[in-house]
């Protein structure tokens, strides 16, 4: 009996182990960003983030982080603490509330108007379980977002 119980401990220790060895990172990545108010000073928008799981499990999201700059300069940042998954293989979409100064808008506003996009960063952290046990991993994405078509 304790050969078996034995057997069955180092198999399922084996079986996270290599789990944890085959883990990917998710890939968090801007997808886009709706003005939702307006006011004298600033106002304030919804970033709405794609979350990619690589792993062949789902991944139950309990936290995000969030840091938004355009052309280097720092629009706004945040943080999300609802619940969300993310199913293996699949994107899932997570919508963030964004408040934002006309002072902080600045150069990046006038790119925007003139060219019709502007170089952004989103960098944070995720914090998410696994079958293995909970994590936080960092995430930082570049690229440009153009009014006409979308994030690229």
């Amino acid at each position: 009996m304790r050969a078996v119980f034995g057997a069955a401990l180092l198999a399922s220790v084996g079986a996270c182990g290599a789990l944890g060895r085959d883990f990917k990172e998710p890939l968090v990545t801007f997808q886009d960003g709706r003005i939702t108010g307006l006011g004298l000073t600033g106002g304030s928008l919804e970033v709405v983030l794609g979350v990619y799981n690589p792993n062949g499990y789902k991944l139950d999201g309990s936290r995000l982080t969030y840091s938004i700059l355009v052309d280097s300069v720092k629009f706004g940042d945040g943080e999300y603490n609802s619940p969300f998954q993310v199913q293996k293989g699949e994107t899932t979409t997570v919508r963030l509330p964004l408040s934002f100064s006309y002072a902080g808008v600045g150069n990046a506003g006038r790119q925007l108007m003139n060219t019709g996009s502007v170089e952004y960063r989103v960098q944070g952290a995720i914090t998410f379980g696994t079958p293995i046990g909970s994590f936080t991993r960092p995430y930082d994405q570049r690229g440009r977002f153009s009014t006409l078509s979308g994030n690229r």
